[in-house]
């Protein structure tokens, strides 16, 4: 009985290389170049910053989710895992200026709060660095083109805090100066495609 089964495993073995050798090699080639990563693709008026899975989650958020785009220092990974969606995307060798202004592109900001945005500044007793009030006028500027909007300054740890109940985390890994982490909260498009006023 063993002998039988050992033939058949043979025979069927040798069914499916033939089967095998009857594909087309196209296909066969094809089938052996996918990978496990999914490969960045560009689209037309998208910026390239905006991968897939960063297009997946400022479109899967609704209105009043908040978006933490922080710097590359931020402690994402363990912050990440108490939001929705709970691994950061990293936004390689980005700074927090061209991923906002990218994400900007896309997400609408909410104009029925006081300040749709936030951004880390020091514990009391201490000052913003240099490098901190550039990161964040640039923010700002870039922001400035979805017209005049609410900023609010967020203590260190407080920003942490709320960092946590944040829809997903954004890390901009080429972003070095200190306290370059902002909250985005996002609105609603209105008919005219535009950010919806009250």
């Amino acid at each position: 009985m063993m002998k039988v089964a050992f033939v058949v495993l043979n025979l069927l073995d040798s069914a499916s290389a033939f089967a095998v050798s009857r594909v087309p090699s196209a296909t066969r080639v094809r089938s052996h170049l996918r990978c496990p990563t999914p490969v960045a693709g560009i689209l037309k008026g998208i910026d390239p910053l905006l991968t897939a899975e960063l297009l997946y989650a400022l479109r899967s958020a609704g209105h009043g989710d908040v978006i933490a785009v922080v710097d590359a220092n931020f402690p994402a990974a363990s912050t990440a895992i108490g939001c929705v969606m709970d691994e950061p995307i990293v936004l390689a060798g980005a700074d927090c200026v061209e991923g906002i202004t990218a994400i900007g592109s896309v997400l609408p900001l909410d104009r029925f709060v006081e300040a749709p945005v936030g951004k880390m500044v020091p514990s009391l007793g201490s000052t913003l660095p240099p490098l901190g009030v550039e990161v964040h006028e640039k923010v700002i500027a870039a922001l400035g083109g979805w017209t005049k909007i609410g900023v609010q300054a967020i203590e260190r740890f407080d920003f942490y805090e709320m960092a946590k109940d944040a829809y997903c985390i954004v890390q901009c890994s080429g972003e070095r100066r200190p306290y370059g982490c902002f909250l985005l909260t996002k609105g609603v498009v209105g008919p005219d495609g535009n950010d919806l006023m009250p």
